[in-house]
């Protein structure tokens, strides 16, 4: 792996700055890439774009240090490896950069109560055990908030399940810029790309795909290789109904699946339905896999030669918390001063 040559040049934002990033938690997944990471990878050349790793937002579960560590330089070799470039892109760890756990306590001096009793996913990620949930996982919301805020961002690629707290995002920013009477945040627009922001189970296509499912065959990891692709496809929930038709509600796994095979072939729903609607299952998987191996494992091949380069991955995070931080840095300096900080 060659090493990484420093850019001494300044990015320069054509339309606006993105942030957005994935928690390093192992088995990024298909729906990861689909949902994300790619449409990321077409942002490079028209904003200037930070992608972090959210270790931060990864510690609101229990996490074993020496695996987190691996998972963040394993995330990163997923980034690079989809088409991340470290030469137009800042790829770095959340945690390295103190401003944005400084940034979200005074946010949460701005942020009321009520607005986080809105958010929906504590209310589901805590279930029944709310009482014993960690402050932690109720502020998520905040430090998301400070993670873009940070650099000012000005637009925010996420999927639907994540509009709720980017609109919180935007409540909070407009609340400190009312508090000191200054226009000092932008408020973040949000990017919602593609027809697959949500690729779902394979196993139970009314749920999201998920690094989390007990089910390894509930998702396609981008470590899977090429027999691995091949069986999960096999496996995937399907129906008795014949051919293949698109509809959420009556057939959500045909669905998923055609979804799916559009967006790694790069073509319309309706033209993925011209080519597949007179298969039956079974070839229409036939069909899929031979997309998903071909787009994929490039990805996994890459991602294997980075992992076996551990100082080429640790150069390039290096590189962009030096990036990041001259942002941040910038903008808590600021933030401090209308605070009334010394």
């Amino acid at each position: 792996m060659n090493s990484l040559t420093p850019d001494p040049r300044p990015l320069t934002p054509a339309k606006g700055r993105i942030l957005s990033g994935v928690q390093p938690t192992g088995n990024l997944h298909l729906g990861n890439y689909l949902g994300a990471i790619r449409n990321w990878v077409r942002l490079q050349d028209s904003h200037e774009c930070l992608f972090m790793l959210a270790d931060l937002h990864a510690i609101t579960v229990p996490q074993d240090p020496a695996k987190l560590r691996a998972h963040v330089r394993e995330t990163a070799a997923a980034y690079i490896a989809c088409g991340i470039d470290p030469k137009k892109s800042v790829i770095f760890p959340q945690s390295g950069v103190s401003a944005h756990a400084e940034l979200a306590w005074i946010l949460s001096c701005h942020t009321p109560l009520g607005w986080l009793n809105r958010m929906t996913q504590f209310k589901e990620k805590a279930g029944k055990q709310r009482d014993n949930a960690m402050l932690g996982l109720y502020s998520y919301p905040v430090l998301m908030a400070a993670d873009i805020l940070a650099y000012k961002a000005t637009h925010v690629p996420v999927g639907e399940d994540q509009k709720q707290h980017l609109e919180l995002c935007r409540d909070i920013a407009g609340a400190f810029n009312r508090q000191y009477e200054r226009e000092f945040f932008p408020l973040p627009e949000p990017l919602i790309l593609g027809q697959a922001t949500r690729v779902m189970s394979l196993r139970d296509g009314t749920k999201k795909m998920s690094k989390s499912d007990e089910s390894d065959y509930s998702r396609i990891n981008l470590t899977d290789d090429a027999d691995a692709i091949a069986l999960k496809f096999r496996k995937a929930k399907s129906d008795m109904i014949e051919g293949i038709s698109y509809n959420e509600q009556e057939r959500p796994e045909a669905a998923n699946l055609l979804n799916i095979y559009a967006v790694l072939k790069d073509i319309t729903r309706e033209q993925a339905l011209a080519e597949c609607a007179g298969k039956n299952f079974s070839a229409f998987k036939q069909m899929l896999t031979d997309v998903a191996v071909e787009s994929l494992s490039p990805i996994t091949r890459t991602m294997r030669e980075l992992l076996e380069s551990p100082d080429y991955i640790d150069e390039v995070l290096a590189k962009g918390l030096g990036n990041a931080r001259a942002i941040a840095d910038v903008t808590m300096r600021e933030v401090k001063d209308l605070v009334g900080f010394l």
